[in-house]
């Protein structure tokens, strides 16, 4: 039996490793693609995440996802800005939040980007039950909080 979980978890964590490797990827021709360097891209690729699920990010919180320091971070935004791919609005009662917005001139490109992909993403998840894809999302929440745990504690 610990065998199996042995190979199960190393099959898994290859297939992981894998679509990591690809992410990246997609994030690098992304960047190539609109003529940015990759960590502009990837953080306009989380900005755009963050904002489709409804929890757009704060210029703290993008630093953090993208490991940048709040100076680096901000001359990273007025970037962004510059070209119309980002906003920063103000719309909590508190005035000083900013909160990070795709601009009007990325959000057609970024469509016509991942557009096959999302197509793809799509199909691949009708093909299988409701169920099972509740339950692979179940196993990466929990994935993913185990490495949020060890990286705590690795601080």
């Amino acid at each position: 039996m610990e065998d199996d979980v042995v190979a199960r978890s190393a099959s898994l964590l290859d297939g992981l490793r894998g679509f990591g490797a690809n992410y990246t990827e997609f994030t690098r021709r992304f960047a190539n693609w609109l003529g940015l360097h990759s960590t502009d891209a990837a953080a306009l690729v989380e900005i755009l995440y963050a904002e489709d699920t409804g929890s757009p990010l704060s210029p703290a919180r993008l630093g953090d996802r993208i490991a940048l320091t709040s100076g680096a971070t901000t001359n990273l935004l007025n970037r962004l800005e510059n070209l119309g791919y980002v906003v920063r609005t103000r719309e909590s009662a508190d005035r000083r939040k900013v909160t990070l917005r795709s601009g009007p001139d990325i959000q057609g490109l970024a469509r016509e980007f991942f557009g096959p992909f999302s197509a793809g993403l799509m199909a691949l998840v009708a093909e299988y039950p409701v169920e099972e894809i509740e339950r692979f999302e179940a196993f990466l929440r929990h994935l993913r909080s185990t490495m949020d745990e060890v990286l705590e504690e690795q601080g």
